[in-house]
């Protein structure tokens, strides 16, 4: 940030008083401007086994698929967003069956929350931010395409509990490797 969004004045980075980390301060009005990571919110939207997935039609990651995914806006609550996401890129309505996998990307500053979903019926098609949209079987699932490691992750544990027919609620870490070409996993708990 340059400016201040209460005042307009300039802003320099220093640590306030009482704080530990270097934030955005006025040096007019001295408002604090904090920075705080943002939320993704989406869905995997099933429909007798396959898998909804949407091709981007935007930056970043364009023409790679992903599960349809996006920023939580202010005044909704997290399903409300993963829904609404699901309906913007897929124009696709869903019924949330719950929170499935949470994962913390601490070097873009993200945190994803993506819900297992029941697709209402097969009235789909592509959103603005979509290029195309297509059900999935397993043996279809575009690997080598699929556009953001958390999508990939929990796309993989799908996979993996779906013979099970259990879906446990997993969180954890996905933090880039030491070459910086590929991501690692931690997860951090599982219900």
């Amino acid at each position: 940030m340059i400016f201040c969004r209460n005042c307009g004045r300039g802003l320099s980075r220093r640590i306030p008083e009482g704080d530990t980390r270097p934030r955005d301060v006025c040096d007019h009005c001295s408002s604090i401007h904090y920075e705080n990571p943002k939320v993704v919110a989406g869905c995997l939207p099933l429909w007798e086994g396959q898998v909804l997935l949407c091709r981007r039609a935007i930056e970043p990651r364009r023409g790679l698929w992903t599960l349809p995914a996006g920023f939580m806006e202010n005044e909704e609550t997290t399903s409300e967003a993963a829904a609404r996401e699901t309906w913007e890129e897929a124009q696709a309505r869903v019924e949330i069956d719950g929170l499935y996998t949470l994962f913390n990307l601490p070097h873009i500053s993200q945190v994803y929350l993506m819900f297992r979903a029941r697709l209402r019926d097969l009235d789909f098609g592509p959103g603005p931010e979509s290029l195309e949209v297509a059900l999935f079987p397993e043996t279809q699932i575009p690997w080598d395409e699929i556009a953001f490691p958390a999508v990939r992750e929990t796309l993989k544990l799908y996979f993996n509990d779906r013979p099970r027919g259990l879906y446990p609620f997993r969180a954890g870490d996905l933090t880039r490797s030491t070459d910086g070409r590929d991501y690692q996993v931690h997860f951090l708990s599982s219900s």
